[in-house]
């Protein structure tokens, strides 16, 4: 089936457009809100990166391998290249926000909450991130980039990027923290 959704998509059929779309826009969206702050920003990228994948469905080689599991593949890698380009764009309509707390700068590798997080747990935590630091920890811990690929992809030195991640990671601590002391200060009569 997707072999022929893809086949109509190169032939510029609605339909397929449409159903193929409609197959993949969850998947589609799941990534891209982990780089937004706003459910609307990310339908924004979706869309966007949906228009890519229309305009670009002949550069994807269904020779190549198993079909279904290689487009996701294609499909995420151009679903995060979109979402980092309205990151880009919204950077450049807005300052960048600086994490100034000296707690915030405390390095730690030990497990935490983070690990024991459901999805929309961690979703709704990434969101609260200021963009620079929310497209650098999706990078590096969710799609397994390495730092030295986040700073190609951004175009940000190495070291800016392990001290973004170092940053993203204390501030998520930091909003649990805060986050555990409030559910339990909520619960103490």
């Amino acid at each position: 089936m997707l072999l022929a959704l893809l086949a109509g998509c190169r032939r510029a059929e609605r339909d397929a457009q449409r159903r193929l779309y409609g197959l993949y826009y969850s998947f589609g969206m799941s990534i891209c809100l982990r780089y937004t702050r706003t459910r609307d920003e990310a339908m924004e990228a979706v869309n966007d990166g949906f228009m890519k994948v229309f305009r670009d469905v002949s550069r994807f080689d269904v020779a190549r391998h198993e079909v279904s599991g290689s487009f996701r593949g294609w499909l995420k890698r151009i679903m995060i290249h979109t979402a980092i380009d309205h990151y880009r764009a919204q950077e450049k309509h807005q300052h960048q926000q600086e994490l100034t707390d000296a707690s915030y700068a405390e390095a730690d590798t030990s497990n935490s909450a983070l690990d024991n997080l459901s999805y929309e747990e961690l979703l709704h935590l990434i969101q609260q991130l200021s963009p620079a630091y929310r497209t650098v920890f999706n990078l590096y811990v969710i799609d397994g980039y390495t730092h030295e690929e986040v700073s190609s992809q951004l175009g940000i030195s190495v070291g800016t990027s392990k001290s973004n991640l170092s940053k993203a990671r204390a501030h998520l601590k930091y909003i649990l923290k805060k986050t555990s002391h409030h559910a339990y200060a909520g619960h103490v009569g």
